[in-house]
């Protein structure tokens, strides 16, 4: 297992955390509730302990930044300057694997950040037939706010397209 996990890669694919709906803010413009700010550090910390991301894609919804801020900051030094993405903003899934194909293939855990239905319809797509059965009843129970699906991908990010990587691990973490 050793020599063969070597060359495998893992996409991070997250939900924002809980948002509010302030009266008349565009939904773009949302922000985070404090609970929501709470439980994007706690996964910022359990990223930390287990899949430290070397590139951070991110919708360009105020939802999405203030998560990936609360988790880079738990990230510290190891954290990635994250690159906002406008295709991710609502994206359906099919945007969401096109962004992923244009990673560079040096980056060997790539975290994005995004947006319900397309997060769970994204791991639904890529997820093998040998995924992990807890994990894949987990999602397929819902993509809660600061949800955080992992994937290991065996190949090239340019070739990610469908059933092609193994769901190996669902986490919610909560503050």
């Amino acid at each position: 297992m050793g020599m063969a996990r070597h060359d495998v890669k893992h996409l991070v694919i997250m939900r924002h955390a809980k948002a509010d709906y302030p009266p008349g803010a565009l939904d773009h413009d949302r922000p985070l509730m404090t609970r929501g700010a709470h439980d994007a550090a706690a996964a910022g910390e359990w990223l930390a302990q287990q899949y430290t991301p070397d590139m951070i894609m991110v919708s360009s919804a105020l939802r999405t930044r203030q998560t990936v801020t609360w988790v880079c900051s738990e990230l510290g030094e190891k954290a990635p300057t994250p690159q906002l993405v406008d295709e991710l903003y609502n994206a359906h899934e099919t945007a969401i694997i096109a962004a992923v194909n244009h990673a560079p293939e040096t980056v060997r855990t790539l975290l994005v950040v995004a947006h319900m239905p397309g997060v769970l319809d994204t791991v639904l797509r890529l997820a093998s037939r040998d995924s992990d059965v807890d994990a894949m009843m987990d999602v397929s129970g819902g993509f809660p706010t600061s949800g955080v699906a992992v994937l290991e991908v065996p190949g090239d990010w340019a070739l990610l397209d469908g059933g092609d990587a193994r769901l190996v691990h669902f986490e919610v973490p909560r503050g």
